[in-house]
């Protein structure tokens, strides 16, 4: 029996327990979190920590009256002892009910929903990875992580709705260092690993690399045109992700993308933005008891869909379409434009190559303005060839500008960037972005 069905078959168990063990009127919801993870840690280029890491836990919600409780428990793999915590938990959630009070903004789903989806996406060997990434370093100072292996998640209710999740994915995560301290950091991520890929990727970074041996160019503050490569966009998405298309931001006035959901702003028609759960390491379903499907949010750079969790659905009459607790998205798609990666470099033609962006945050939220530093293979080009390593740099610019105004291209290519966080567990979310090529993007120190 594959990992997946054990766990599931375990989830089940634990459910029909809890099932039994339910006092009227309470009610529950139950959160199941697994992983089966291989790390393996690079330094110069070589193996420096190995391991193998299997985890899973529970996330129990006991309801009565109005009243809620949570707790989460780590589980031991054997089924008595899981059921014995379990039951040990409810009944320290029992006794904590009384001294809460009543959550007006307690909105159940009472639908008794059935959702599974599995991944079978084939996972390559630990030690074949190893042995090309070795390969590909070989004379290189390379310094990474790579995470991989499958992830697991379920959720259950005392309303009879079932959810069920797996899926494989992996990440290599790495830096390739140049002997004067400069390093061009890189990823390479998603749910099948192609040799050919890697290596192109690798390439890439390698190429990169020997540009970083010239001298360093340092930039006056002005504007300058620029590309953005799909991790230094990346960068800027997640800001905007930051409250940008939550429905309680949006309510209480205070979202980064006010204007653009007030109708005063808009990106450029190049931009269309989805929430796209389906085929994503995003379970179809919320820790709240919510379906997930897919969403725009942004269609060819107007607003579309929010992110309504149920909280919000609550307080401002909306409807819940399972957004997380924090109302971000989980599963970025962002639709890829006319730009061959081939001819970025020629269609840029001077002006700035931007790898990577860092240190992110609003200069003026309301206006979505953001400032930041340039950070690894940032390079002058001129003429459609790279000239230089740029020193670092501070932008301070809209976001409203840079995917509006002064958007001139999108690639025709997209990059799988998965969240390289382990804190507690491996995380699922995902954005497959483009590079944008802006006409102006503004330095200021």
């Amino acid at each position: 029996m594959s990992p997946s069905k054990t766990q599931a078959e375990s989830f089940k168990a634990l459910v029909a327990g809890l099932r039994e063990a339910l006092r009227e009127p309470e009610q529950f919801t139950l959160s199941y979190a697994a992983e089966s993870s291989a790390f393996v840690r690079f330094n110069h280029a070589k193996v420096r920590q190995s391991g193998q890491v299997q985890q899973a836990s529970i996330g129990l919600k006991l309801i009565n009256e109005g009243r809620h409780a949570d707790l989460h428990i780590t589980l031991a793999g054997d089924p008595d002892v899981d059921l014995q915590r379990l039951s040990e938990g409810l009944q320290q959630l029992r006794e904590t009910l009384p001294l809460l009070p009543q959550d007006p903004y307690l909105l159940l789903n009472y639908n008794s929903w059935q959702s599974k989806n599995v991944q079978e996406h084939p996972l390559p060997d630990t030690e074949q990875v190893v042995a090309e990434i070795a390969q590909a370093a070989q004379g290189l100072d390379l310094v990474g992580f790579y995470a991989a292996g499958h992830i697991s998640r379920g959720f259950a209710s005392s309303s009879g709705a079932f959810g069920w999740h797996q899926a494989n994915s992996f990440n290599f995560d790495f830096s390739l260092f140049h002997e004067n301290g400069q390093a061009v950091k890189a990823s390479y991520a998603g749910h099948d690993w192609s040799s050919e890929g890697f290596a192109r990727r690798f390439r890439q970074a390698r190429e990169q690399l020997e540009f970083l041996g010239r001298p360093l160019r340092t930039l006056a503050p002005g504007q300058y045109r620029a590309y953005l490569a799909p991790a230094a966009l990346e960068e800027i998405m997640s800001m905007l992700c930051w409250g940008g298309f939550s429905a309680q931001s949006i309510a209480s006035k205070n979202s980064p993308l006010q204007k653009l959901y007030g109708g005063d702003q808009a990106f450029s028609p190049q931009v269309s933005l989805d929430e796209k759960v389906s085929g994503s390491l995003s379970p179809a379903f919320s820790d709240e008891g919510y379906p997930r499907s897919d969403l725009k949010l942004i269609v060819e750079g107007k607003a579309g869909a929010q992110l309504v969790g149920s909280r919000s659905a609550a307080e401002y009459g909306l409807t819940a379409n399972g957004a997380s607790g924090g109302e971000s998205p989980s599963a970025l798609n962002m639709k890829g434009g006319v730009l061959p990666e081939s001819e970025i470099l020629k269609e840029l033609g001077t002006g700035l190559y931007i790898s990577n962006l860092w240190y992110l945050n609003y200069s003026d939220q309301p206006a979505a303005r953001l400032t930041g530093m340039t950070r690894f293979a940032t390079f002058w080009v001129e003429n459609g060839e790279i000239q230089a390593p740029v020193s670092t740099m501070r932008f301070d610019d809209s976001a409203f500008s840079l995917l509006g105004s002064q958007l001139e291209a999108l690639t025709q290519e997209r990059e799988m960037l998965l969240s390289a966080s382990t804190y507690s567990q491996r995380a699922t979310a995902s954005a497959l972005l483009p590079g944008a090529l802006v006409s102006k993007l503004t330095l200021t120190l």
